[in-house]
């Protein structure tokens, strides 16, 4: 074991105070190590704030985007959801609106006439309970917090769990779960920015990526699926290849559905389908550093973002300016719009079932 692994892997979870909210809120944030990797948790969002990874030399540097303190997470106007925790239905609902069990609901619109991410003040706007945990996969926090019947017009009383985990084999783990008391719609994700060169230090446009999904789902001008499962074949959305291609290569090919996103922001559906154990979908490699990311699931999509819309307004925690492509993310999810979309898998939560899913995060170098 090399020295940086020996001391990341002594670290016991701590508690320390990371700033207060407008409405004299206190917001902690909550350290943990364990396998190589340190992990930084904030109660507020469920942000993950900082993720450090060792590159080929051992050296750590955090590959996720985010801020240095709290003003600039909860600040009002457009959000870019640094590794928050999003819920209660990740991506897009066509005009805010979705129909179940015959009864209409209409959701807050955030995203020009859509609702986006859960609303005004979804997930990554409230404030979680955290406790740190010892378990069979590692050591670990687990986050809660019950969203009540109404909140962002999201019907029945829904009771949440996310563990995030650090294990051993240098892998940082999320499980999810809830309970709800009347039907209603579920969809979590994490929508954390990942740069595996180190946060601020440019464009990810280099990296490597491989995905396992031989098909997604095109989108209309203002960004809803059309319905369609299309092949990835012969379109910038094929990343199937054995080594994958470089993120930047495509980018700018004018194909119409980057035209719409601005760049990649696209649900790519997933070989394998859902599962109820996490199963291979991606590997993000960066040459330079060596740091390489494997993807597993239990989700049937991953919905592929480029940063589009960093616009370098932003200062992360490295001092320096947030400009478009530099991060990308690979939010494990249900594909957008589909309580709306008949042919898509559903995410429907009902009383007495539990929802359920699993996303690992693996690193290592080569």
């Amino acid at each position: 074991m090399s020295t940086t692994e020996h001391r990341t892997a002594a670290a016991p979870p701590a508690r320390t105070p990371f700033g207060t909210l407008p409405d004299g809120t206190g917001v902690d944030r909550w350290t943990l190590a364990r396998g190589g990797l340190r992990l930084a948790v904030l109660t507020y969002g469920g942000i993950v704030q900082s993720l450090e990874v060792p590159d080929r030399e051992g050296r750590l540097a955090n590959v996720s985007l985010g801020f240095d303190h709290l003003a600039p997470y909860a600040a009002g106007g457009a959000s870019p959801y640094f590794g928050a925790l999003i819920g209660r239905y990740g991506n897009r609902i066509d005009g805010g609106r979705f129909t179940l069990d015959g009864r209409e609901h209409r959701l807050p619109v955030n995203s020009g006439e859509h609702s986006l991410h859960g609303g005004n003040t979804g997930f990554d706007r409230r404030l979680w309970d955290i406790t740190p945990f010892d378990g069979p996969l590692g050591t670990g926090l687990t986050l809660r917090r019950t969203s009540p019947d109404g909140e962002e017009c999201y019907p029945g009383t829904l009771e949440v769990r996310v563990d995030y985990t650090l294990t051993d084999g240098g892998a940082f783990r999320i499980d999810y779960t809830a309970t709800t008391d009347a039907p209603t719609l579920v969809n979590l994700t994490s929508h954390t920015y990942f740069n595996l060169g180190g946060e601020g230090s440019g464009s990810v446009e280099d990296h490597e990526l491989r995905l396992a999904a031989s098909r997604y789902t095109p989108v209309g001008p203002t960004l809803i699926p059309t319905g369609e499962l299309a092949p990835v074949q012969g379109t910038p959305f094929d990343f199937t290849g054995p080594a994958g291609k470089p993120i930047g290569r495509d980018l700018r090919t004018g194909h119409e559905q980057l035209r719409y996103a601005q760049g990649y922001d696209h649900n790519l559906v997933l070989d394998a389908g859902a599962g109820e154990e996490p199963r291979y979908a991606a590997t993000l490699r960066d040459p330079r550093s060596g740091r390489v990311m494997e993807l597993a699931t239990t989700e049937p999509g991953v919905q592929l973002y480029s940063g589009n819309f960093l616009d370098g307004s932003l200062v992360g925690s490295s001092g320096r300016a947030y400009r478009q492509g530099d991060a990308v993310c690979l939010e494990t999810q249900h594909f957008p719009d589909s309580p709306n979309r008949p042919g898509f898998p559903s995410t429907v939560l009902r009383p007495g079932e539990t929802y359920r899913s699993s996303t690992v995060h693996t690193f290592t170098t080569g």
